[in-house]
């Protein structure tokens, strides 16, 4: 196996790559600060920095009208998508959370972005479900309980378009992947990146974004 010219992300060369990335704008910026003040413990839930842009990025690469979040948390992630789609195009939030998810409303609100985010607190899979089972999600951002990353797979891929991406966070793990003596969401996140791997619908890669990011393409 050849490792090929990797680089070591130091502090300085992290804050390099944020510097020469799209800035976070002055709303999400404030998100972003109020979840790390306000909800120190559950803070490493929110997507990072760059993936923000990132997000966004995709969202207009694929021209995304319909959009699906799986796991909303504070609504960083959701915000810099709805900020991504056309005036007309709408995100389906899915979370379990008012309390955390209230954070990210205050937020749309304040970026005019309301109106395009559809809210729904509820279990993700009865949420997923109760859509019409044709292909018509554009984008999919899946970050939420590991466990059930497979079964949200399986009620996403059949209603993504041809050409529709679904983007999956965390799937590195901290690197607990490599273990395969660690169980719960570590091996959740083992069997998911085994799955995806198999799946001829879709075309994926994995990525070393973060805490690990894989984009699947539906065939």
């Amino acid at each position: 196996m050849t490792k090929g010219n990797s680089t070591k992300i130091t502090d300085e060369l992290y804050a390099y790559m944020l510097a020469h990335n799209p800035p976070l704008d002055a709303v999400q910026r404030d998100l972003v600060e109020t979840t790390y003040a306000r909800l120190p413990d559950h803070a490493g839930m929110q997507s990072a920095e760059e993936q923000g842009p990132l997000l966004a990025f995709l969202v207009r690469l694929v021209n995304a009208r319909h959009v699906v979040e799986v796991g909303t948390f504070t609504g960083f992630s959701a915000l810099a998508m709805a900020q991504a789609l056309p005036a007309d195009g709408k995100l389906i939030a899915c979370d379990i959370s008012e309390e955390w998810t209230a954070y990210g409303k205050e937020a749309w609100a304040k970026a005019g972005v309301a109106d395009r985010i559809d809210l729904r607190i509820a279990p993700a899979l009865d949420t997923l479900r109760a859509m019409p089972a044709e292909p018509h999600i554009d984008f999919a951002y899946l970050d939420a309980d590991k466990g059930n990353y497979i079964a949200y797979w399986e009620e996403l891929v059949p209603r993504l378009r041809p050409g529709g991406l679904i983007a999956t966070d965390n799937v590195l793990f901290h690197g607990a992947v490599l273990d395969p003596e660690v169980g719960g969401a570590a091996g959740g996140i083992r069997a998911f990146n085994e799955h995806v791997a198999g799946d001829g619908r879709m075309d994926s890669v994995l990525l070393t974004v973060a805490d690990g990011l894989t984009l699947s393409r539906k065939r």
